[in-house]
């Protein structure tokens, strides 16, 4: 076992997801508060801790299924590079310094964390062989970082960013199930994950379509909202939708010509396209909330 190995095994470069906490504060305006910031950047570490935790669950419930894929048979678990009995003391001591930090975040930040992980522990076990089910957990999940974000910080979350951030989290697993669905195939119909029996590709085509166009609509109205252009004070704010529509498209283009959002994560860590737009729809923002007050 290596450095290395560990690594792969807690999956850092997934706590990018985990920066949802951050985003009630943001859009807020209250992350140039040195606590608040602190507050989030404790709330972002407790989270990203449970995270890997619930990765480590997921490669001990997955070992046997994981060793028919191509990709990740090669992690530590389903290799045999890290045994059973090790791989759960990991867990248990990144939960602990988890729990700990959340308790001193307060007893909302550490309801949401563990919530978080009960939620995963279902769809470890159970939840994740049942199509549909399976992508709205994966929703729910983003929902409880960006409540998490908000339990941490006293920001209460906008019915706005609820809905916005449930339909983003859908298109990400609708895409994420079609790069599967299309390994499976290509690999002869040998099933690694059972709720793709309950997907083909029309109706994981037309549902990422659906998603999309909602989400669209939805920040759109969110832009043009009264309630928002008081609080943010500026009717520019639509300018931000420019980069939402086509961070979107590009997504889709990953998807659908490119199949390259089997790991949506991979996706957005490794495409200097999709990081310049959403780099200066942040940067809008940023302007927006904090430069045309400073």
């Amino acid at each position: 076992m290596t450095l290395r190995d560990v690594l792969v095994l807690l999956r850092p470069e997934h706590w990018v997801k985990n920066l949802f906490l951050f985003i009630p504060a943001f859009f807020a305006a209250r992350l140039s508060d040195p606590s608040v910031l602190l507050r989030s950047v404790a709330g972002f570490v407790a989270f990203s801790l449970t995270a890997s935790a619930v990765y480590i669950l997921n490669d001990l419930a997955d070992a046997e299924h994981d060793r028919r894929h191509p990709t990740k048979s090669k992690r530590p678990v389903a290799s045999g590079v890290i045994g059973l009995p090790l791989a759960l003391v990991f867990m248990v001591f990144l939960l602990l310094i988890s729990a700990a930090l959340a308790s001193w975040l307060g007893q909302k930040m550490l309801m949401f964390t563990v919530l978080y992980f009960l939620s995963n522990v279902a769809y470890s076990f159970f939840l994740k062989h049942i199509a549909i089910v399976d992508i709205s957990l994966i929703g729910v999940g983003f929902l409880l970082r960006v409540f998490a974000g908000g339990a941490a910080t006293g920001v209460a979350v906008s019915q706005w960013l609820t809905v916005l951030t449930f339909l983003l989290a859908l298109i990400l697993a609708l895409a994420k199930r079609r790069g599967e669905y299309l390994i499976e195939t290509q690999q002869g119909g040998s099933t690694f994950r059972k709720s793709l029996e309950g997907y083909n590709l029309q109706f994981l085509d037309m549902s990422i379509v659906v998603c999309s166009t909602v989400a669209i609509v939805a920040y759109l109205m969110y832009c043009f909202s009264p309630e928002v252009t008081e609080r943010i004070g500026s009717h520019q704010i639509y300018y931000t939708a420019f980069f939402a529509v086509v961070g979107i498209l590009r997504y889709l283009q990953l998807t659908w010509v490119y199949e390259k959002t089997e790991s949506p994560t991979r996706a957005l860590l490794t495409d200097t396209f999709l990081q310049l737009v959403l780099l200066a729809w942040v940067g809008c923002f940023v302007w927006l909330l904090y430069g045309r007050h400073s």
